[in-house]
Parts: C-alpha cells; sequence; structure tokens
C-alpha cells in the first residue's frame, strides 16, 4: 500500500512538472539569427521563442532553452536578419486592389505616353463615352505639366476626357462642354475651388483645381462586385507581405470598406492588421458631419481588435502638392509646370477655421483620432493652430492628433508638434518620386522644410511612413510605391530619381531611424507601441526575414532588399503555407 502511494505520488509530481513545462513551452523558437529587436536600446539578438501569437522571450540560444518543449519547431536562420513586421501608415487598399479590374494601366512618364493611352481608349470606345486618367501626377511626368486642352482634343476629338491628378484635372473641350464650363463659368457655390483661364482669352485652359464637383462623368469600365472585391483585396493584402507589411493604415475608410475587412477577419484571410480612418466630407450642417463622427464612435468596430480596428477620422484641408493646389504660406508662383496663371495664388484650403476646430474637437471628445490631409505648409499649420484650440478645451497630447503628408513644414510648426503632441503620417517616396519637380518649382529655401526627417527626430515628434498606395498591385510598379525598403533608402540618401544631387542632405537619418520610422514609430501612431513594432516579450510576434543585413549592406543595396518570410501573429503568411 506504502509503495503503491509512493508510484502515485511521484506520478502526480511527474505530471505536475509536465504540465508546468508544457504551459512554458513555445511553439516556435527562431534560432541562429540576427534578430533587430527596435526596443528602446536597439539591442540585436540571436534567438526568439513565440507561444501562440504572443512573443515568450527573445535573447541568446542559452536563454531559450527554458521554452524548448517536445513539440516546439525550431526555425534556423542561418544569420539571416529578423525585424519587426513592417508597418505602412497610409493607403487606400480597397481602391487600389481593384484599380486595373477593367484593363491593365500601362506606366506613363511622359506626355507622349499620356496620350497615347488616351488615344488608345477612344479606339476603345464608343464615341461619347467618358475616358478617366487617374492620378498620373505632373511631378512625375518629365515634361512636368498638365497635358493641355488642345493635346487632349487632338487624341479624343469625340469622347469626353478627364485626366485627374488628385483633386485637381485637366479637361478636354467636349469634357468641358458637356459639364457647362465656358468663359463665363464661375464658383457661387462657396466652396473652395478654381477655373484656370487664359490671361489673354478668358477661355478655360481645362484645368480645374478642387472642383470635382463641377464634373459630372459617367464611367463606361466593368465594376467589380463584392466577391470580386474580396479576391482582389487578398491578393494586395498578400503582396503588401510579400514586402513584409503586416500592418496597414487605412486611410478614407467608407461603410463598404469597413464591411469588406470585416468580411475578410471573419473568414481568417485578414493578413494584414488594420487601423481603419473613417471619411467625413466637412461641408454641410453641422449636425450632418457630428452624426458622421458619431457613427464611427458607436461602431462595434471601434472597439479595440489588434487585427481591425476602427479609431481614426480623416477629411481634406487642402488640395494636391503633386497638382498645385496645396495651400502654402506663400503664392506658390506663375508656373508653368502647374498650369499657375495667378502670382497671388497660394492653392485650395478646403476647410474654414472654424469648422476645422469643431470637428477636430469632436473627434478627440470622442476617442477618434483626428487626421487631416494637409500638403502644405499653409494647412499643416492651419491644422497645428486648430489642435492649438481644442487643446485650450482638454489636453490632446495623449489623444495623439494627426496631420497626414505633412509634406512642408516650419521650424514653428515643429516646435508645435512637440508642444502638442501631434503626431505625423509621411510618405518618404514622395521625395525620390518628386523631390526634382519640387526643386523646380519652390527652389533652395523653400524646399528645406520638404521632409525634415532628420529633425523630426531630433525634436522629438512622432512621425511614420507611409505609402499613400492608391493604384494597382505590385510593390514598385503601383502609383506611390508600398515597397517600404524604396522609402528606407529615401530617407538614408534623400536622392530625387532623374537628378544627382541630393536634397538636403542634412536631413538625411541613420539606417536605425529608418527602420523606426516603418516599425515602432508606425505602432505609435495607431496607439499600439505596446502591442507590436519591435520584437520584445509579451508584444505579437509579427516579424520578417530579409535576404541581407540592412545595418551592414551598403546602403544602395537597402532598396534592393527582398523579404524571404513574412510571420503574422506566429503564423507565416509569406511565402503561403
Amino acid at each position: 500500500m506504502k509503495h503503491g502511494m509512493q508510484t502515485l505520488t511521484a506520478l502526480t509530481l511527474l505530471l505536475f512538472t509536465l504540465n508546468r513545462n508544457a504551459a512554458q513551452d513555445a511553439d516556435l523558437i527562431v534560432t541562429n539569427a540576427k534578430i533587430v529587436t527596435v526596443n528602446a536600446q536597439f539591442d540585436v539578438q540571436q534567438a526568439m521563442a513565440i507561444r501562440g501569437d504572443r512573443i515568450l522571450a527573445v535573447g541568446t540560444p542559452e536563454q531559450m532553452r527554458p521554452y524548448q518543449g517536445i513539440a516546439t519547431q525550431q526555425l534556423d536562420l542561418q544569420g539571416r536578419m529578423v525585424l519587426p513586421g513592417l508597418i505602412d501608415s497610409h493607403v487606400h487598399a480597397t481602391g487600389a486592389s481593384v484599380f486595373e479590374f477593367d484593363h491593365p494601366i500601362p506606366e506613363m512618364e511622359t506626355l507622349a505616353d499620356v496620350l497615347r493611352y488616351i488615344q488608345s481608349r477612344a479606339d476603345a470606345l464608343e464615341d461619347g463615352q467618358w475616358i478617366s486618367v487617374n492620378q498620373v501626377f505632373i511631378t512625375r511626368l518629365r515634361d512636368q505639366r498638365f497635358p493641355t486642352r488642345a493635346e487632349l482634343d487632338q487624341v479624343a476629338p469625340k469622347n469626353p476626357v478627364c485626366f485627374r491628378t488628385g483633386p485637381d484635372a485637366a479637361l478636354n473641350s467636349l469634357a468641358l462642354k458637356l459639364n457647362s464650363i465656358d468663359r463665363n463659368f464661375e464658383i457661387t457655390d462657396g466652396q473652395p475651388g478654381k477655373i484656370e483661364k487664359d490671361p489673354a482669352t478668358g477661355e478655360p485652359t481645362g484645368v480645374i483645381r478642387s472642383g470635382a464637383r463641377f464634373i459630372k462623368m459617367t464611367s463606361a469600365e466593368k465594376s467589380p462586385n463584392v466577391t470580386e472585391q474580396k479576391a482582389r483585396l487578398r491578393q494586395l493584402l498578400a503582396d503588401y507581405n510579400a514586402v513584409g507589411i503586416t500592418g496597414i493604415v487605412q486611410r478614407s475608410a467608407d461603410s463598404a470598406a469597413l464591411d469588406l475587412f470585416q468580411s475578410l477577419l471573419e473568414e481568417n484571410q485578414l493578413t494584414c492588421r488594420t487601423f481603419l480612418c473613417w471619411s467625413i466630407s466637412p461641408a454641410g450642417e453641422w449636425s450632418e458631419v457630428e452624426a458622421r463622427i458619431r457613427q464611427a464612435a458607436s461602431h462595434p468596430a471601434h472597439t479595440y481588435n489588434n487585427m481591425l480596428w476602427l479609431r481614426g477620422v480623416k477629411v481634406f484641408l487642402d488640395g494636391g502638392m503633386l497638382t498645385g493646389s496645396a495651400w502654402m504660406r506663400e503664392p506658390w508662383g506663375v508656373s508653368t509646370i502647374y498650369s499657375i496663371t495667378d502670382p497671388e495664388y497660394r492653392g485650395v484650403l478646403m476647410i474654414e477655421p472654424e469648422r476645422l476646430y469643431q470637428i477636430a474637437r469632436c473627434c478627440l471628445e470622442n476617442d477618434l483620432q483626428i487626421t487631416a490631409h494637409s500638403a502644405g505648409d499653409g494647412a499643416v499649420q492651419a491644422l497645428i493652430d486648430a489642435y492649438r484650440r481644442v487643446n485650450e478645451d482638454f489636453p490632446i497630447r495623449d489623444k495623439r492628433p494627426c496631420i497626414t503628408h505633412c509634406n512642408f513644414m516650419s521650424p514653428e510648426a515643429i516646435a508645435s508638434m512637440r508642444e502638442l503632441g501631434i503626431v505625423a503620417d509621411i510618405q518618404p517616396v514622395w521625395l525620390y518620386l518628386d523631390g526634382k519637380t519640387l526643386s523646380r518649382q519652390f527652389g533652395e529655401r523653400r524646399t528645406r522644410w520638404f521632409h525634415p526627417y532628420r529633425t523630426l527626430f531630433e525634436q522629438g515628434v512622432m512621425a511614420g511612413g507611409g505609402s499613400d498606395h492608391m493604384q494597382k498591385i505590385g510593390s514598385l510598379r503601383s502609383l506611390n510605391p508600398y515597397n517600404p525598403f524604396l522609402g528606407m533608402w529615401t530617407m538614408l540618401v534623400r536622392q530625387p530619381r532623374w537628378t544627382d544631387v541630393p536634397l538636403h542632405p542634412e536631413e538625411c537619418v541613420s539606417r536605425e531611424q529608418a527602420i523606426r520610422f516603418y516599425t515602432l514609430n508606425n505602432a505609435w501612431l495607431t496607439f499600439e507601441e505596446q502591442e507590436k513594432g519591435s520584437l520584445e516579450p509579451g508584444k505579437l510576434a509579427d516579424f520578417i526575414v530579409l535576404d541581407r543585413d540592412l545595418l551592414q549592406c551598403p546602403v544602395d543595396e537597402v532598396r534592393q532588399t527582398q523579404v524571404e518570410q513574412t510571420w503574422l501573429g506566429g503564423r507565416r503568411v509569406f511565402p503561403a503555407p
């Protein structure tokens, strides 16, 4: 009897020990790696233990031994570099994924490319059907100007044409006629906008700034149904994973976009953690604008979920830097590039100060992070002024109000952002794509505070990197490329394409800072720095494996970096299992 009790006790202790150890066992241990943790010390370690979707430990191989169990898998990376999963702070994934649903869109580097494409569409469509060219920015054309009304007429005389570049557009004669825009047309609805007219004749040149509401057009292209939209969105998310992106911020989300993401989440097919910004129009009765804001605050998706979270609101404060309508503190200047004829023209400001303050206050007091498209330094200052006014009502630092794009800044703006805790969503690849045109338009003095990355880090302003991806699937063929390594390289060298001189190299950053811009900084922008953005115990196991050492490779190789594996919450999503 005594021997039986001793045996039973020994078995009980053995089972207890096994159970205790099993509770600590890792599902996966990453070994023989160069793990860039992106913690406060920017430590580099050799091994990492993961259980479920969380990190158990990061350190030496010896420190991982307590987490080794019978069923623990090993991932020997043979010295490869590991980074936290990358985050893109600005995409329009639902629209970008279906952009080529009707037909492929060729790359267009010159006006000749644009005009050939328009002519091909005229040949493919019936007379009278609309031809729309979207987001081919003039800053990215070697010709660096809008197509003229006469050029559009020549290639498509029997089709209305709209060459749209964000908030601005160039129309041909038939498109102007169908929308009753002639020399006598005036903007009388009290909203922003400008119809460019030839100073000699008074006739519209075809260029319309912030005037989409005046263009009534119907598309001849086929549209995807919901099933097709979901399939395309899954395809795009997989391509994000292929370049190391495990988290995105979907700017300007509507109900349809939210439904698509929720459907993927429910079907366990959402492979990027998604932070949503609710889109609202600032125009109309305040009661309607307020109701739209409160709709986001009361939505079930406003409750935190690390895969899908409706937490932001976005409005458009000014026009575009890429098209000549960003709101600047100084006049743009007469410009053949942007078809500007008024020497006093400063751009287009879309929200008056009182309404901007109302929107910012309503969002922040309803636990919604407000951001506004603010490209010009005048718009950046206007948004800061609105945030400062709200801060007089209640503290805003912990609410992290945001500025989207934040292209042209000033020392005063940066100081105010630091003081108030304002964060920024910036697109580094724009410096690469658009720096040549901006230098030509604004010169050395006014480009001094274009994307001042180093100053932002030194001044303690939290900013993160995004792409503003709007069109096409493909990290380098897309409009606004979403390849984060091209963005990092741009921050390191500040070298615009088609030039041989860096743009204000004093604002270059270190490799550590470039990595932080797409990891922990972006996690901070979405209130998730305790959940992701670095590889530390307790955080989500989002990580990527690279084909080279970003801290040691020649700087020009940074942009050529390839991702070999992408893991989301301890599950490999690229290559697809």
